[in-house]
């Protein structure tokens, strides 16, 4: 009887133990499964939207609405079309994702950040500046709305979720250009004067030195401190020191460059619809060509990455240097910004 009770508890002792090896091999297959998933997502999400024809998309939104394309309308729908990519890309707003496969991408959530940027920069003079006719006139109610909606959180995951404030901004924009197209309503206005784009453009130009001295810094150079830079009064013949050795730090090289893509791709549709807004005062200062050589350059940025990483080769050496290539176009588009910005100024 004993030994029957034995043979009985063996038995149940070897199923359990066959029970657990079967599951954790069912445990380690859908492990498995759920990595390559990932793995698949990852890559799929991680590709870079394409860019779209902004006179193109003016013309269909205008057909949709059963309204002209009056001035600022490419500007108001370009900026709509840039925040709804960041929200309905492949795998959605990835900056706050808390999740495999977004918590594991640092290159998408880069590049949203550049675009975001710009969105932000943008509708914050398009409510301080190009909707107002002086400095004594009201604000736009929806552009009021709109631009703090914006510059929400970029990383917030719940209560509230950064799509949801974003949307709402998009909401706003779209109220905003139903006014400014109605003949009904005059009330909403977009003032395409060359002082209004010229308080865009100046921080602009800050914003894209930024970027490019970030990329030029990714194999090093010298920073000079003003300390340092005063030539010695004692012996002017004296050797001056090159200063502190600045460099971008190799796990932020990708983010870096990221940023900047994202930047030039969100900046490239925006001077696309600015050709079209501010066509009169741009033909009115000879500055036509200007815009056009800037959107050559940051269309130049946009070419296709065949390296699935980002190189860092020094500046004559044998390897790529990815973020060299991208600072010397975005360094060429300040360059044409400046002188953009010269013409504007002229009576």
């Amino acid at each position: 009887m004993l030994s029957r009770a034995k043979e009985y508890l063996q038995d149940r002792r070897d199923d359990v133990q066959d029970y657990a090896g079967g599951f954790g091999k069912w445990i380690l297959v859908l492990i498995a499964i759920y990595l390559l998933v990932t793995l698949v997502l990852g890559m799929i999400w991680s590709s870079e939207p394409d860019t779209f024809s902004v006179r193109e998309h003016t013309r269909t939104v205008a057909a949709e609405m059963n309204r002209e394309p009056v001035t600022g309308f490419a500007t108001t729908v370009t900026m709509i079309r840039i925040a709804e990519t960041l929200l309905d890309k492949p795998g959605g707003y990835l900056s706050n994702d808390v999740f495999p496969p977004g918590l594991w991408l640092d290159n998408m959530p880069a590049w949203e950040y550049g675009a975001l940027v710009q969105l932000r920069d943008l509708s914050r003079a398009m409510r301080k500046d190009i909707s107002r006719s002086q400095s004594q006139s009201a604000e736009d109610p929806d552009l009021v709305v709109a631009e703090p909606q914006f510059h929400f959180d970029s990383g917030s995951w719940a209560i509230p979720s950064t799509e949801a404030e974003y949307r709402r901004g998009v909401t706003a924009l779209y109220r905003y250009l139903d006014r400014l197209s109605n003949p009904s309503q005059p009330e909403a206005q977009f003032f395409a004067r060359a002082d209004n784009l010229n308080n865009w453009l100046a921080d602009l130009e800050t914003r894209l030195g930024s970027l490019s001295r970030v990329l030029g810094e990714s194999v090093g150079k010298a920073s000079v401190s003003e300390s340092l830079a005063t030539d010695n009064e004692q012996d002017p013949l004296t050797d001056t020191e090159n200063g502190e050795q600045i460099k971008t730090p190799w796990t932020q090289l990708d983010d870096a460059f990221y940023e900047a893509r994202g930047t030039a791709w969100a900046l490239l549709h925006i001077f696309r619809a600015i050709e079209v807004d501010f066509r009169k005062v741009l033909n009115d200062k000879n500055a036509s060509a200007s815009v056009r050589q800037v959107i050559i350059e940051l269309e130049g940025s946009q070419g296709a990455m065949w390296s699935p990483i980002i190189l860092n080769g020094s500046g004559f050496g044998v390897l790529a240097n990815h973020s060299l290539t991208m600072a010397a176009y975005l360094s060429r588009a300040n360059a044409a910004i400046i002188d953009l910005r010269e013409l504007l100024s002229r009576g």
